[in-house]
C-alpha cells in the first residue's frame, strides 16, 4: 500500500512546542491512519495513504492537532511518490554522499512570488547554493547549515507559503519508511 508523509513545522524544538511522538500516533490512530511510524521528535510522521489528496490530508492533520495542542501546526504532506520524485531531482547529487550538507525545504505549495529567493545573489554565499524546485529548495552548505548566511536568508525568504525542512537523512529515512 503506498504511504503519505506528513512534515510538521517547529514542534519539539528547543523544548518548545511540545508534541511528544507517542500522541502523535495516537492522534493519527483516532483520526483512522493506519500503519502510522513517527520518525524522529521533529515531526516525521508515515502513514498508509489514505487516498485523499496531501492537502485534504494536510487540513485534517492541521485541524485536529491545533485543537488537540493549542497551537497551530504548518503540516506539508507528501505522497510516498512526491517524495520519490524530489529526491530524485536533487540538483546535488554529489552533496548526497555528505548528508550533513544537504537540506530540502518543503513548501505547502508552488510560491507565487520568489522575489526573496530571486534577489540572492549566489556568488555571495559561495560555497553555499540553493536550488528551487517545484515546492522543494534543495540547500547545500558544504560548511554545515549552522554558520551558512545563506540558510539563514532561504529560511527567512518571504516567499507566502508555509515551510519546513529537513536534512537529507532524515529525507532519504523517510523515503525509506513509506517503501516499507
Amino acid at each position: 500500500m503506498a504511504s503519505q508523509i506528513a512534515l510538521l513545522r517547529g514542534i519539539n524544538v528547543g523544548g518548545n512546542r511540545k508534541f511528544p511522538m507517542a500522541r502523535q500516533r495516537e492522534l493519527m490512530a483516532e483520526l483512522g491512519f493506519e500503519d502510522v511510524t513517527v520518525h524522529l521528535q521533529t515531526g516525521n510522521i508515515v502513514f498508509a495513504d489514505p487516498g485523499t489528496p496531501p492537502e485534504h490530508t494536510a487540513r485534517t492533520l492541521q485541524d485536529r492537532f491545533a485543537a488537540d495542542l493549542g497551537f497551530p501546526v504548518d503540516i506539508m504532506v507528501r505522497t510516498r511518490d512526491e517524495l520519490a520524485a524530489a529526491v530524485g531531482a536533487n540538483p546535488y547529487p554529489e552533496a548526497a554522499a555528505e548528508p550533513r550538507t544537504l537540506h530540502v525545504v518543503f513548501l505547502a505549495a508552488v510560491p507565487a512570488d520568489t522575489a526573496a529567493l530571486d534577489a540572492l545573489d549566489p556568488a555571495a554565499y559561495a560555497p553555499d547554493e540553493f536550488r528551487l524546485i517545484g515546492r522543494e529548495i534543495f540547500l547545500r552548505c558544504p560548511d554545515g547549515i549552522g554558520r551558512s548566511k545563506l540558510a539563514a536568508k532561504v529560511a527567512n525568504a518571504r516567499l507566502g507559503v508555509p515551510a519546513t525542512a529537513r536534512n537529507w537523512n532524515t529525507v532519504t529515512k523517510l523515503l525509506a519508511l513509506a517503501d516499507g
